[in-house]
């Protein structure tokens, strides 16, 4: 197996973070987004999305979504397990990640994609250019804002975002709040205490710096 991957943006960064939990070292192919390394003919023939991370699979074949890949790589690699152990809990960590990829990661990507000033013109990852359009930049940080409160309900009285372990919804959403604060410039606001005491935890687990 081969990963398409690049240091900084989050999305390969969460696979990479995956990959450390499982004590997992995988061949690596750099893909330069910062110089549109993703849109070159060669690139677009493994993935014509235009976007990392990808993993390209013993047989030659590509999957290009972070929770395709994360799946693939734990049936691949089984322990520590971290989509859960029992149906329950595999059930429980699905429906957080979803919710995260939807009112977490795509919230500060719509908050960042429409204000930035080097995404101009480029509101939408993929081949397509898309103009930005600055009232989705303040609904993308107000819902930011409602994802830190829901998380910090969801970990209040708990060390981690479903059950008793640390698994692929802790990933995502530490991911998430590292590229709203980091990137996206939106803080956790003050008095959500139980999302700072978990982001401090997790963040000082080996993997957080992969």
């Amino acid at each position: 197996m081969k990963l398409y991957d690049f240091p900084g943006p989050p999305s390969p960064r969460r696979v990479r973070i995956f990959l450390a939990e499982k004590g997992v070292e995988l061949e690596t192919i750099s893909i330069n987004i910062r110089e549109g390394a993703q849109f070159a003919k060669d690139f677009k023939s493994i993935n014509p999305h235009c976007t990392i991370p990808v993993l390209e699979l013993d047989d030659g074949s590509h999957i290009s979504s972070i929770d395709a890949i994360n799946r693939y790589l734990e049936e691949k690699f089984p322990e520590p397990p971290l989509f859960g152990r029992t149906i329950e809990e595999r059930a429980h960590i699905n429906d957080w990640c979803h919710y995260i990829n939807v009112n977490g990661f795509m919230a500060v990507a719509e908050a960042l994609r429409n204000s930035a000033p080097r995404l101009a013109g480029r509101a939408l990852t993929g081949p397509r250019n898309v103009e930005q359009i600055p009232e989705l930049a303040e609904r993308g940080r107000q819902r930011v804002l409602y994802f830190f409160e829901d998380l910090d309900n969801q970990l209040n009285g708990q060390d981690f975002v479903v059950g008793t372990s640390y698994s692929v919804a802790d990933i995502g959403a530490m991911v998430v709040v590292d590229f709203a604060t980091g990137m996206a410039k939106v803080e956790m606001p003050d008095g959500l205490d139980n999302l700072k005491r978990w982001h401090a935890a997790v963040s000082a687990r080996p993997s957080a710096g992969a």
